[in-house]
């Protein structure tokens, strides 16, 4: 029986392989509003809240970037990439399984809209499997605020303090350490930048695994 009263996680580059997609859509709506950017400037992006990213964009791109223009050409390009299904992170699949099978409570807390969450979710192999989440457009603040953690450990019931999350980014883990869960990192796209979570695995079975949730972890490579 594992220690943990319910576990939550982030969606973003941890069970969905979204981030390179995202960066993808996004490098083709600037090109396609006249602005020039690279990967390693939209990877910066990741795991902030849609405000405060579109903040890093005018300070990059200034007064002549139309917001508005690139949050339709972004999301319209997001879409037709995500046409042939959103595909999954390493072991997420098998995790969420073996969490329902043991009647273990879990759910989603994301830096992304609610809509815009399960809309991937949707166009994911864990369409139907997943029946809470929480965006960060039903909190007062996103992440890295722990507000989005607290509301899910709220709708399920849970002390968040005897919860489990898993995190790709540094902001996500400074957001579920000051919610007081404990906190499994599992780097994406970005190196993290500090060591606060209490472990940092290569994939979410491994993590998983260290935390009593998994006997054993399968031995999948982390990519």
């Amino acid at each position: 029986m594992t220690q943990y009263h319910a576990v939550i996680f982030d969606l973003d580059g941890l069970l969905l392989d979204t981030e390179r997609l995202a960066i993808d859509a996004g490098l083709a709506a600037l090109a396609h509003l006249g602005h020039e950017a690279d990967a390693a400037f939209m990877a910066g992006l990741i795991g902030t809240d849609h405000e405060a990213g579109k903040r890093r964009l005018a300070d990059r791109f200034g007064p002549g970037l139309d917001l508005a223009a690139l949050d339709g050409a972004w999301g319209a390009a997001m879409r037709r990439l995500m046409e042939d299904g959103v595909p999954l992170k390493p072991g997420a699949g098998d995790l969420i399984d073996r969490l329902s099978d043991s009647g273990t409570p879990f759910a989603v807390a994301t830096n992304s809209a609610r809509a815009s969450a399960l809309r991937k979710l949707d166009n994911s192999d864990l369409a139907g499997r997943i029946s809470q989440v929480t965006g960060f457009d039903e909190v007062p603040l996103g992440k890295p605020a722990p507000d989005v953690y607290l509301e899910a450990a709220r709708r399920l019931g849970r002390d968040p303090t005897r919860c489990l999350a898993f995190e790709d980014s540094d902001v996500g883990t400074m957001a579920a350490l000051a919610a007081g869960m404990t906190v499994v990192q599992v780097p994406d796209l970005v190196h993290p930048a500090t060591s606060r979570a209490h472990h940092t695995a290569a994939t979410l079975l491994d993590g998983a695994a260290w935390a009593g949730l998994l006997a054993e972890a399968p031995k999948i490579r982390a990519v």
